[in-house]
């Protein structure tokens, strides 16, 4: 079969795959799945959705090829198709980050305020959890952490960072992580650390993007 103009035909196709990455809740959901496998109910229940909506905005997705699924018994797991997908995102976010004042409006009236101190490299991580300098924290829910986290990270969930800090060394800086580099609970749990007298700071982004650059991952189970 002939293509009349197969340039158009290619940008149609990118453009189906834009379309699709072109609503808040599908980059949401993107954000989650980049933790792990997730079936419609569980995915969700993260979300505050119902079931029906989450499904609809994971088929468009299918058709982009931007998520896979499969099969285990009664219920069908969705994941990211492959790390072109976080890729796509990221650049997403780069080209908001650096061309929409709203988003800058954003980082410095609510992220700003909580941390505007140079987070920590991936490099930088592993240089001082090799020399033993820093307590790393993971601060997603327990299975999010169940799915995969950076090796020697101590699962603390947002919710639970006060009580935990009241037995932590204080003399000893912390380095939170969660989702990704916007992750709310990274930038809370470091706000919150400060606030009783420890030294914190964030990783630069998050566990998708650590499994992205081919680092370690540890599961749990």
């Amino acid at each position: 079969m002939s293509i009349r103009n197969p340039k158009q035909a290619l940008y149609e196709q990118f453009a189906v795959v834009a379309k699709a990455l072109g609503h808040p809740l599908r980059l949401e959901m993107i954000e989650h799945l980049a933790q792990g496998a997730r079936s419609v109910e569980a995915l969700a229940a993260k979300l505050g959705q119902p079931v029906a909506n989450i499904s609809q905005h994971l088929q468009a997705l299918r058709r982009a090829g931007i998520v896979v699924a499969e099969r285990d018994g009664k219920f069908v797991h969705y994941s990211l198709a492959d790390a072109s997908v976080l890729s796509a995102f990221a650049a997403v976010r780069s080209v908001a980050e650096r061309q929409l004042a709203e988003v800058d409006r954003i980082v410095r009236g609510y992220f700003d305020a909580r941390d505007d101190m140079r987070p920590v490299s991936r490099d930088e991580l592993q240089a001082l959890m090799r020399d033993g300098l820093v307590t790393l924290i993971d601060v997603r829910p327990a299975d999010e952490f169940a799915l995969g986290h950076v090796p020697g990270a101590i699962n603390v969930p947002l919710g639970q960072v006060k009580a935990w800090s009241a037995d932590a060394d204080a003399c000893r800086e912390v380095v939170a992580y969660c989702r990704g580099p916007w992750c709310v609970m990274s930038f809370e749990a470091v706000a919150a650390l400060r606030s009783l007298g420890h030294a914190a700071r964030r990783l630069e982004d998050g566990m998708p993007e650590w499994k992205a650059a081919g680092l370690p991952v540890e599961v749990v189970g």
